[in-house]
């Protein structure tokens, strides 16, 4: 017996409907979030500019390297999955940050500030800061690519609003935190002004768009 298809009702649209619509409003907050993305990039740029020129030379060697690798050589999923386990592990304790952790905190980056922090104290040497630059700016590159990655790798992404809302908002909070790190390190690089910058860049932004539209 031939089966007959029954014509779909209004419940079956409203799970796509409002997923789009959800979409919609994501994809306009990722929209409003490029401005900060802007202003936070160009008030790190300023600040990181103020430090020596070595010390800018090892973290964007690290940086560079790790992007050479990735395109060239190896793909370190497992290093960044090793990272993301040792998040959810964490923060067991609260469900919510299981899921957001992984992609907010660039936890090697974090543990290598930690690990110079401690070693400082009892190693006064210059080859100590060089590398521990060097790695920091190969992880955070790291754990930027891959949490781009994963974002992108998600189905049924209407208007592309996950990968523009979420990675927009990872952006800001990983830059935010490697300026705080710095900061604790190096007397030259002030957190209190890159915020104050880069809020005042965004705030223009969004002052000329206005005056634009009205």
């Amino acid at each position: 017996m031939e089966k007959r298809e029954f014509p779909k009702t209004e419940q079956d649209f409203k799970p796509g409907l409002s997923g789009k619509l959800f979409g919609i409003i994501k994809f306009i907050l990722g929209v409003s979030l490029l401005p900060f993305v802007y202003s936070t990039s160009l008030a790190f740029l300023n600040q990181f500019s103020l430090l020596e020129k070595s010390v800018q030379g090892y973290f964007c060697s690290g940086a560079i390297t790790f992007l050479l690798v990735y395109l060239f050589a190896w793909e370190p999923t497992i290093i960044y999955a090793k990272g993301q386990k040792l998040l959810e592990v964490i923060f067991v304790f609260f469900k919510p940050l299981v899921r957001l952790a992984p992609y907010v905190l660039p936890v090697y980056t974090i543990i290598l500030f930690i690990i110079y922090g401690l070693l400082s104290l009892a190693v006064k040497s210059a080859w100590l800061l060089k590398y521990s630059i060097f790695l920091i700016g190969f992880t955070f590159a790291l754990h930027l690519v891959f949490s781009a990655k994963s974002i992108h790798s998600k189905k049924s992404d209407f208007l592309k609003a996950n990968y523009l809302f979420g990675f927009s908002l990872v952006y800001i909070i990983n830059l935010a935190i490697l300026a705080f790190c710095i900061n604790l390190i190096f007397k030259e690089f002030s957190f209190v002004d890159f915020c104050n910058s880069a809020f005042q860049a965004a705030g223009s932004i969004f002052y000329a768009v206005f005056r634009q539209l009205f």
